[in-house]
C-alpha cells in the first residue's frame, strides 16, 4: 500500500525535473510543456471521488490492483512516448489510475489495521512514504534524468508497480462495498468542478489571478461544487456522503492537511529554485539535498506520530514545525552565508518533521469511525483534499513570489529573486501558523479514541 502511495505522490514532482529533456527531445513548445503536468493532475484530482465509489463498488483490493496494473501500464506508454500527445495522453491516464489507486490504497489501510498499536504504526509508515514522495520524486528525477535519460522518470515506476502487485496478495480481500446506482449528476458535477479549480490554479502564474480566464475558471469550478454539495445532501446514494464533514475532528484533519500541502508545495519550489538559481547548484546537488527533508518526514511519521498520541498532540505540534522550518528559510537574505548549514538543513528537517508527523493522525481522523462502505468516499475526498492544496499552494506561493520580485528596485537580480522567494516563504509561514490554530480546538475534541476507532 505504502509503495502504491509512493507512486502516487512521486509522479506529482518526478517530471517536472525531466521536462525540460523531455521538452527537446519530443519537440514541444514552450506554450505546450504545461500539457506534461496538467492532465495528471486534472485526471487525479478531477477523477478521486469516482475513484472511491469504483473502489468500493469493486472492492477495495480488487480496485487497488486495477489501479496498479493501469498506472504501470501508463507509465510505461510515458516512457515510449514519441510525440507530444503520447506524453499528454499517458500522463492523463496515469491521473485516471491514480484516482483509483489512492482511495483504495488508504481503504484497504484503514479496513486492515483496526488495533490501536497496529493502526497508529501502520498510519506511520503509509503517510510517512507519501510525505517523503514528493521530495523522493525530485531526487529520482534530477538522478534518472541525468544518468539514465528522461524516459526513465517513467519506467522507475514499472518494478514498483511489480512490487506493490506481489505485496497485494497477502492483503485481506473484501467484497464490493458500495450499494445503490452511481450518483451520475454528483459525479460530473464533482469531476468538472475539481477538475475547473486545479485547471485555474495551474495557469495562475501565466495568465494572473485577474484575468478573465482565470476568474471564470474559479467562479465556474465553485458554483460547480456547491451545485454537487446540494446534489449530495439531496441524493439517495450520495457520492460523497456530506455527513462525513460534520464531525469536528475530522473537518480539523482535512483542514490540516489542504493547509499543510498548501505551504508545503510552494516550499519545495522555491527551495528548489534557491538552490538552483541562485547557489548556482545541479538539478542532482538540490535533489540530494532535498534528502534531509524525505529522512525527517520518514522521523516524524514512525518514530514519533506512529507511536500512541492523540492526534492534538501530532497535528499541532507538526504544524508548527514546519511554519518554524518555514520562518528560518524566510529569514534569507541575498548576503547569507553558510546558507545550506544555518538555513537550509534547519529549514529542511522542521517542515519534514512537521509533514510527517501531520500526516499520519489525518489520514487516520479523515476513515476513522467511517461506515465500511463509505471508507472509499472519505479516502477519495482526503486524497482531494491533498491535490487541491498542492496545486493552489504552488500557483498562489508562486504568484507571490514572482510579484514581490517585479517590484524589488532591483528587479531581475537575484536580489529580487531572494525577495520574492522570502516574502512568498511568510506566507507559506502565515498559513501554517494559522493552520495550528484552527486545528487546535478541533481535533482536540477527538483523542485517543479517535484512533482507537
Amino acid at each position: 500500500m505504502s509503495a502504491a502511495q509512493l507512486l502516487v505522490v512521486l509522479d506529482g514532482t518526478i517530471v517536472n525535473i525531466a521536462l525540460p529533456s523531455a521538452q527537446a527531445a519530443l519537440g514541444i513548445s514552450d506554450a505546450d510543456r504545461q500539457w506534461a503536468i496538467t492532465p495528471y493532475a486534472l485526471a487525479f484530482g478531477g477523477l478521486l471521488l469516482i475513484g472511491g465509489r469504483v473502489s468500493g463498488a469493486l472492492g477495495h483490493r480488487r480496485g487497488f490492483v486495477v489501479g496498479l496494473v493501469g498506472f504501470g501500464v501508463a507509465s510505461a506508454l510515458g516512457g515510449l512516448a514519441f510525440s507530444p500527445g503520447m506524453l499528454f495522453g499517458a500522463r492523463a491516464l496515469q491521473g485516471v489510475f491514480a484516482a483509483l489507486l489512492a482511495p483504495a490504497g488508504l481503504s484497504l489501510l484503514a479496513s486492515t489495521f483496526t488495533e490501536s498499536r497496529e493502526r497508529g504504526r501502520a498510519f506511520g509508515v503509509f503517510a510517512g512514504v507519501g510525505a517523503a514522495g514528493a521530495a523522493v520524486g525530485l531526487i529520482a528525477g534530477g538522478l534518472l534524468t541525468e544518468y539514465a535519460g528522461w524516459r526513465w522518470c517513467f519506467y522507475i515506476n514499472v518494478p514498483v508497480v511489480a512490487l506493490a502487485l506481489a505485496g497485494a496478495v497477502f492483503v485481506p480481500g473484501s467484497g464490493p462495498q458500495a450499494t445503490g446506482r452511481l450518483d451520475v449528476v454528483g459525479a460530473l458535477l464533482s469531476t468538472a468542478g475539481f477538475a475547473s479549480v486545479v485547471f485555474a490554479f495551474s495557469q495562475a502564474e501565466s495568465r494572473g489571478w485577474g484575468s478573465a480566464v482565470e476568474l471564470a475558471l474559479l467562479a465556474c469550478g465553485v458554483l460547480l461544487l456547491v451545485a454537487f454539495v446540494v446534489v449530495e445532501l439531496r441524493a439517495s446514494h450520495p457520492l460523497l456522503p456530506i455527513h462525513v464533514f460534520r464531525d469536528r475532528a475530522r473537518g480539523g484533519a482535512f483542514i490540516s492537511i489542504t493547509l499543510m500541502f498548501v505551504a508545503m508545495f510552494g516550499f519545495y519550489l522555491f527551495t528548489s529554485y534557491y538552490a538552483q538559481t541562485v547557489l548556482g547548484w545541479s538539478p542532482v546537488r538540490t535533489g540530494l539535498a532535498l534528502i534531509i527533508n524525505a529522512v525527517a518526514a520518514l522521523v516524524g511519521s514512525t518514530l514519533i506520530a506512529g507511536k500512541r498520541h492523540a492526534p492534538a498532540a501530532l497535528i499541532v505540534p507538526g504544524l508548527i514545525a514546519a511554519a518554524a522550518g518555514m520562518f528560518v528559510l524566510a529569514l534569507l537574505t541575498p548576503e547569507s552565508t553558510n546558507v545550506f548549514a544555518l538555513y537550509l538543513v534547519p529549514a529542511l528537517a522542521l517542515t519534514g518533521l512537521g509533514l510527517g508527523c501531520v500526516m499520519p493522525p489525518t489520514a487516520s481522523l479523515a476513515t476513522a469511525g467511517i461506515a465500511d462502505h463509505e471508507v472509499g468516499a472519505a479516502s477519495a475526498a482526503y486524497n482531494a483534499a491533498q491535490q487541491i492544496g498542492a496545486a493552489l499552494g504552488t500557483a498562489l506561493l508562486n504568484s507571490i513570489a514572482t510579484s514581490a520580485a517585479a517590484s524589488h528596485p532591483d528587479a531581475g537580480s537575484h536580489a529580487a529573486s531572494v525577495h520574492g522567494y522570502t516574502t512568498a516563504l511568510t506566507f507559506g509561514f502565515g498559513i501554517l501558523a494559522a493552520a495550528a490554530l484552527i486545528a487546535a480546538p478541533l481535533t482536540a475534541s477527538r483523542s485517543r479514541a479517535a484512533v482507537r476507532s
